[in-house]
């Protein structure tokens, strides 16, 4: 797939400017968002998506749309069980609704700069060592594993991880939020507010599911082009979705499921397809395994579809036999007891 490179400066100046919009000037003023805004948003995001798959049907062919499409949907789908993790961070840390906009539009920026990051080392290393793809597919195959092994989404699934900890026992943080500020200064010494450890914690889970989806989106497709714009497609709109499905998130109790029969799929697949781009001396004798079968990118896409709808009904079918939860303008936990550094 040849991409000119005014292409890449004229899509990136476009998502960009989407993005400086959404924070700017709809994120400029900390409030929750109705429901009409968030689903206008997610309409718009997610119908700009197929427009731009469209487009690549028509410029570029069926092979790279369905390419798109299969990434798009898979690393959205990684982007909504991201979302759960946040939900039960900003319950933990007792987030007032108002201030949590600003807290995911933070996370999203900061997945947006990990995910980059990712994909040009991604890049480099496929052009380097056509073998990097039987890691990536030994390394989705632990990750379904793991997904897997866990079964249902549930609040018990979130660890803090070694940062969080840290940040909660060195820094100096005081117990109340001061709007979106991150830090304050009490008694003539600064403190950070309970929003800095949100945000730590945010971008510290964005970057461990970066380590997933990344190698994820290049089981699908090689071309960068199609790997960056699938992977910001899919964290537009989802601060909306957020407060859209509220704590419907909970309610997909199947999707870390749903999601490592995906995972293991891809893995699979790129395991397959270094069968017959790499040359290893230990297999078939250095020479490319050509039995080895290469999965068409229809059939990935149609199994992607129909493994994430049939986890979608079998989640919400068991949903309507739980009890009901707390509603989602009521998730607000007691502000959380930080550890507090006095001078």
């Amino acid at each position: 797939m040849h991409v000119a490179d005014y292409v890449w400066y004229i899509t990136v100046g476009i998502l960009l400017a989407l993005l400086a919009f959404d924070v700017f000037v709809i994120g400029r003023r900390p409030h929750e968002p109705s429901t009409r805004e968030s689903a206008t948003a997610i309409a718009f995001y997610v119908g700009l998506a197929v427009v731009f798959g469209l487009g690549v049907w028509w410029f570029s062919g069926g092979q790279y749309a369905g390419e798109f499409f299969a990434g798009w949907l898979t690393e959205y789908s990684l982007s909504v069980d991201n979302l759960f993790i946040f939900l039960i961070i900003m319950s933990r840390f007792g987030v007032p609704r108002k201030y949590q906009q600003t807290a995911l539009l933070v996370g999203i920026i900061l997945a947006l700069v990990f995910r980059g990051i990712f994909i040009a080392v991604g890049a480099a290393a496929i052009n380097q060592f056509s073998w990097i793809f039987y890691i990536f597919g030994a390394f989705l195959v632990y990750t379904a594993i793991h997904l897997a092994k866990q079964g249902e989404n549930d609040d018990e699934d979130f660890k803090e991880n070694a940062v969080i900890r840290f940040a909660k026992r060195r820094l100096r943080a005081t117990d109340e939020y001061n709007g979106v500020k991150l830090t304050v200064k009490k008694n003539g010494s600064r403190f950070v507010t309970p929003m800095a450890i949100v945000i730590i914690a945010l971008g510290t889970t964005d970057l461990l599911f970066a380590l997933d989806s990344i190698p994820a989106i290049y089981g699908l497709t090689q071309e960068p082009f199609l790997v960056f714009t699938a992977n910001v497609f899919a964290l537009m709109g989802l601060r909306q979705l957020y407060f859209l499905l509220g704590d419907l998130l909970r309610r997909l109790v199947y999707l870390s499921l749903g999601l490592s029969v995906v995972l293991a799929f891809i893995g699979v697949k790129l395991v397959l397809h270094a069968m017959h781009v790499n040359e290893l001396p230990f297999i078939n004798g250095g020479h490319h395994i050509e039995w080895a079968p290469e999965i068409p990118i229809w059939f990935s896409l149609g199994f992607i579809i129909v493994t994430l709808g049939i986890t979608t009904i079998l989640s919400l079918r068991k949903s309507r036999t739980m009890p009901p939860d707390t509603p989602a303008d009521e998730l607000e936990a007691p502000e959380p007891e930080l550890h507090r550094k006095e001078s």
